[in-house]
């Protein structure tokens, strides 16, 4: 089990990798130049998510579907942690990484964001809860496996986007 543990941990930090990208530099490179912008929205579904007088569930689904992975990787991480402290720890990414938009002036700092980040992380642990009733100790290795494809495949997307697409 030691083997799946590591694995999961570097499977982890490849997302923590992407995450970051995707949420404070907006999927562009250092070289791309970054427009300074803060903005604070302290509303749930206010107007950030108002798009022509309709909600935009799009940007809603986009920020739950992110989060689901985190929520699988503590469920495989931290097996002995109860469910509030997991769902903690996701909210704690969630605001650390609104807070890091707002300080760094690279984005808008949005309640909606920590609300619909953290729907997507709970929806990872009973995902993972669920997962692991059906396959016990065999539910490591599948999400392990599944994981390492899929992250090969966004990695090497994200390759092919940025470096051999003409400009």
């Amino acid at each position: 089990m030691k083997k799946e543990q590591r694995m999961t941990q570097i499977l982890l930090l490849c997302y923590l990798i992407l995450l970051t990208w995707i949420i404070l530099f907006k999927l562009q490179l250092p070289t791309d130049g970054w427009i300074e912008y803060r903005s604070v929205n302290l509303i749930p579904f206010g107007a950030s998510v108002v798009i022509d007088g309709a909600i935009d569930f799009r940007e809603i689904f986009n920020n739950v579907w992110i989060f689901l992975p985190f929520g699988l990787y503590l469920g495989m991480l931290k097996p002995a942690w109860s469910f509030g402290r997991k769902l903690l720890a996701v909210v704690a990414l969630s605001v650390t990484y609104e807070v890091l938009q707002y300080v760094l002036a690279i984005g808008a700092s949005d309640i909606t964001d920590v609300i619909t980040n953290t729907l997507g992380g709970a929806a990872g642990l009973l995902l993972f809860m669920g997962l692991f009733r059906l396959g016990k100790d065999k539910t490591h290795v599948v999400l392990n496996r599944v994981a390492l494809v899929g992250t090969i495949l966004i990695f090497g997307s994200v390759f092919v986007v940025l470096f051999l697409s003409t400009p």
